[in-house]
């Protein structure tokens, strides 16, 4: 059976392209060098505006943090902007976020779904509504606004749309769906990266993951690895790291591919561990689309 969600994520490589041309063609609308900002969001979002977030400093941008929306701290620290990332806009904290923002700090909203609170709140949108999705769990809306981001830092975003074409076309090993654990490396940016992947796994399939800093991994972490687990490092493998994860009897993974691309493969694995295990990977137990919190706004 074919999913919402084995749709969306092969459409990725086509949302990507769309979104190149919409950082050409609204350039102006984006964060510009210099800028001090802040990037929030929920969840998926969240994970996504951290690997931005760390990306825009190392390329020398603009001092650039990230906060889960539920945090009031962006509204006091004197930001030249906030960045939302809210696919459905109806988020409680977002929209919330945005409304106090008004009038104070000019903000920014990238979203499925521009006629929504958050939407209506946000001095500016993005119309991310091509990468808007049927299925509970984020796929191509959040890999879509990180490379509408990324192309408007200046990453050519050619080589990641050849990587994911790739990512979708090889066939997952076989031996991967027989591990019991999962574990999630990222450096910098990717940091970001390995946590979205993390969950991408725990809400599709119910898996025990867990996602580290890559050298944090070391410090604590790798005492839960064994022959059951699978440690997978998205972007660079610090040195000598591959072989202390293979000491413990685990199996190691590293891509060669861009980072983003990377995850449409750890997507791919989320969903097929679900159908593995006799779960629909459209609707994760106890979750919802939006989470639109009582009493709120």
């Amino acid at each position: 059976m074919t999913t919402h969600v084995d749709t969306e994520i092969a459409s990725q490589p086509d949302c990507w392209r769309r979104a190149a041309e919409i950082a050409a063609e609204r350039v102006a609308l984006l964060p510009r060098a210099g800028e001090r900002i802040a990037v929030v969001g929920c969840g998926t979002s969240y994970f996504i505006a951290r690997a931005y977030a760390a990306l825009r400093e190392s390329l020398g941008a603009g001092e650039t943090d990230a906060f889960p929306a539920s945090d009031p701290t962006p509204l006091g620290r004197g930001y030249d902007r906030i960045v939302a990332l809210t696919r459905s806009g109806t988020t409680t904290e977002v929209a919330e976020l945005l409304a106090r923002a008004a009038g104070r700090i000019p903000t920014l909203a990238l979203t499925g779904v521009p006629d929504s609170p958050a939407g209506h709140h946000a001095d500016t949108v993005l119309d991310l509504v091509f990468a808007d999705e049927r299925s509970v769990v984020q796929t191509r809306f959040a890999t879509t606004a990180l490379q509408l981001l990324r192309a408007g830092l200046g990453v050519d975003l050619g080589p990641s749309i050849v990587d994911a074409d790739l990512a979708l076309y090889e066939p997952l090993p076989a031996a991967w769906e027989r591990h019991d654990q999962f574990t999630f490396l990222g450096t910098g940016w990717t940091v970001g990266l390995a946590d979205e992947a993390a969950l991408k796994l725990r809400e599709a399939a119910r898996a025990w993951t867990e996602s580290y800093p890559a050298m944090e991994y070391r410090h604590g972490p790798i005492s839960i690895s064994d022959p059951g687990s699978l440690v997978w490092c998205l972007g660079p493998v610090p040195p000598g790291l591959a072989d202390e994860v293979s000491a413990t009897g685990a199996r190691f993974v590293a891509d060669a591919v861009d980072p983003v691309a990377a995850l449409v493969r750890a997507q791919r694995l989320a969903v097929s561990l679900a159908g593995r295990r006799g779960l629909n990977p459209d609707r994760p137990r106890h979750l919802t689309r939006s989470v639109i919190l009582a009493g709120a706004r």
